[in-house]
Formats: structure tokens, C-alpha cells, sequence
């Protein structure tokens, strides 16, 4: 089980990574597009900065090109071996995972970004 103080709990929770109790995202539903990628300024229970400089993000982006790999061979493995699928099935299948783990992925990205440079405090409240 993934603890409360743990990186991965931050993650895959979407939650502060320095006290793990605040939201990093204004709303839980990341397949409510219009607002997918809203963050708040920093965590209501510790104040934790979430855009620490400018274009903090945009590294976020090759976070997510890792991810989007680790999809890719999983897809292509279960399509290949698994249902036995042939290329055109496979970039069909490949097709519709990512748009359906697209808005997911984005968050996923971003919390893994931030969780790599803040460190987790228990004693962090305001």
C-alpha cells in the first residue's frame, strides 16, 4: 500500500508533495477538459508554492513522453503477443489508448515534475 509521506502517494493521489494533504489540482476529474490542467497557486494546508518560476511545467513534458512510451510497449506487448493483433490493430489500439489516457497522463506528468524537486515535510502547515 502507497503511504501518506511517500512520492508515489503524492502522485498518483494528486496531492501537495510537501505536506500530502492539499490538492494540486482545482478540480478531481481530470476528463473534465475545460478545466484539465487548472492548478491552484500554492497548497491550502502548508502554502506550498506549485509554479515555483516561470515555465516550471514545461518539463513536465518529457515526464510524460516516458509515460507515453511505457504505454506504447505495454499496448504493443498485449496487442502483439497477447491478441495476437496485427500492425494495423496495434496503431489502432495505440490510438485510442492515448486519447483515452491523455487528460490523466497530463496530470500524472505534472505531479511527478513537482514531486521530483519539493520534498515531503510532515511539520509543513501554515
Amino acid at each position: 500500500m502507497i503511504g501518506k509521506g511517500s512520492k508515489l502517494y503524492s502522485i498518483f493521489n494528486f496531492k501537495c508533495p510537501q505536506c500530502n494533504e492539499g490538492d494540486l489540482f482545482v478540480t478531481k476529474n481530470p476528463y473534465k477538459l475545460s478545466e484539465m490542467g487548472n492548478m491552484h497557486k500554492e497548497c491550502a494546508v502548508c502554502g506550498c508554492d506549485y509554479n515555483p518560476e516561470p515555465s516550471f511545467y514545461y518539463g513536465s513534458m518529457y515526464v510524460s513522453y516516458g509515460y507515453t512510451v511505457a504505454i506504447f510497449v505495454a499496448v504493443f506487448i498485449l496487442g502483439k503477443y497477447i491478441f495476437n493483433l496485427d500492425i494495423v490493430g496495434i496503431v489502432i489500439a495505440l490510438g485510442i489508448t492515448l486519447v483515452l489516457v491523455a487528460p490523466y497522463l497530463f496530470r500524472l506528468s505534472r505531479a511527478t515534475w513537482i514531486n521530483l524537486f519539493v520534498k515531503y515535510n510532515p511539520e509543513a502547515k501554515k
